[in-house]
Order: structure tokens, then sequence, then C-alpha cells
């Protein structure tokens, strides 16, 4: 693997904000992008919320390859392809077009997880899927991503309450969600200057409270408040 370094955003969203959520399963995503989504419209602002893989008709049909467990076989490679080519069309006819009209995007997952999941996890290296993800994104990068850092034992014990029927990643061990949940952190350490790295242990309203926070930072940043 090449040595790491701090990499420069390629291109900046033309107009609006794109913000991004990222951790392992059972982190709580789905909780906070409902209230940060409430939160942005109660400001008077257009939310779009979309997520990976999926998001489009295409993307939504590679969806269901990817997590069903009748695909349990699918090499790494292949799998990549696949998130990179959801992601792809995502771009194209979901977030530019929305980012173009001044919306608010909220992503559940961008590509930071196939770095983690994929590049680290998988083994197929960092510095090389990001580079083919900036390619599928035409050089799109989030303005933020919050990173909600849970520990892979304790993501487990959260999914065992929450979902009957776990997905074909769902059902990966322990060891592998724990190089994901490493692999995070290493990539947020990297690209310090968009990730908020926040303890998906707090209360439901603390990590509310920092994501807000944050939110109207890049919101009068970016001039949309």
């Amino acid at each position: 693997m090449k040595k790491s370094k701090p990499v420069k955003r390629i291109v900046k969203s033309p107009g609006g904000a794109f913000i991004t959520f990222e951790g392992i399963d059972g982190s709580g995503k789905t909780t906070q992008i409902e209230l940060l989504e409430g939160y942005i419209n109660s400001l008077g602002l257009e939310t779009v919320f979309t997520r990976e893989p999926g998001g489009t008709q295409i993307g939504d049909s590679i969806r269901q390859m990817l997590l069903s467990s009748e695909h349990a076989g699918i090499s790494a490679r292949a799998e990549s392809l696949l998130f990179m080519a959801s992601r792809a069309e995502l771009v194209e006819k979901v977030i530019l077009p929305a980012l173009k009209k001044n919306k608010v995007v909220i992503c559940d997952r961008f590509f930071d997880s196939t770095i983690a999941y994929q590049g680290i996890a998988r083994g197929l290296g960092r510095d090389d899927i990001y580079e083919m993800s900036l390619w599928a994104t035409c050089g799109l990068v989030p303005d933020a991503t919050f990173l909600l850092s849970l520990s892979a034992a304790e993501g487990e014990k959260r999914i065992d309450v929450q979902i009957k029927k776990r997905d074909r990643i769902e059902q990966e061990k322990l060891d592998f969600k724990e190089k994901i949940q490493d692999g995070y952190l290493e990539i947020a350490g990297i690209f310090k200057d968009r990730f908020t790295v926040i303890d998906a242990g707090l209360e439901i309203e603390e990590i509310t409270e920092i994501i807000k926070r944050h939110t109207d930072v890049l919101l009068k940043k970016k001039g949309l408040v």
C-alpha cells in the first residue's frame, strides 16, 4: 500500500451543500440523518436525501445484487466496481443536479464506505479505491462527512436488536467489521478538513447537537444561511 498523505479536495460542490454520513452498521446513521434533514428544512432550505448503493433505478437494482445473500461469493473487485457504477449514476442523476439548484444533499454513505470496506477491510488498496472513486464521481467530494464511530462488537449488539434478517454485508464476521471501523478512523485521520468523528455511544440528543453545530458552520460558509 502506498504511503498515506492528505489529498486535496478535487471539486467543490457547485452550489448547495453535500453532506455524507458514514459508520458501521448499527452506528445510528438513519436516526441522525432524519433529524438533520428536519433541522435543515426548518431553516428554510430544501434537502435531498439519498443513499448508497441506490438512489436511482439502476442504483437500486445494483443494491439488490450487492446485499443479496445469493451473491455471497462475489469477488472483492466485482463488488467494488458495482459500488462505483451505482455511485456514478447517483452523482450524475441526483446529487449534482440538486447541488446546482442550491439544495442540501444528505447521503447515507458515499465513497468513504468503499475505501473502508473494499479498499482497507478487503485489502484492495485504500489509495487505488480512492482514485477510482474520484473518477466515478467526476471528482466530487463531500463538503462535510459525519462519522458515527462505534466498536464492531457494539454494532453487532445493535443489529441483533434492530434487524430480523441480515443482508449479505451485515452477515460478515466480526473481525471484518473491526477492520472496517479501523479503516474509517484511518480515513478520517487523513481527511481531517471534512470529517467530524462522533462517538456513537453518546445520547442521541448529544450527537444531534454536535451535527447541528458543524452543519451551521458549513451552511454559513456556503452562503446558504
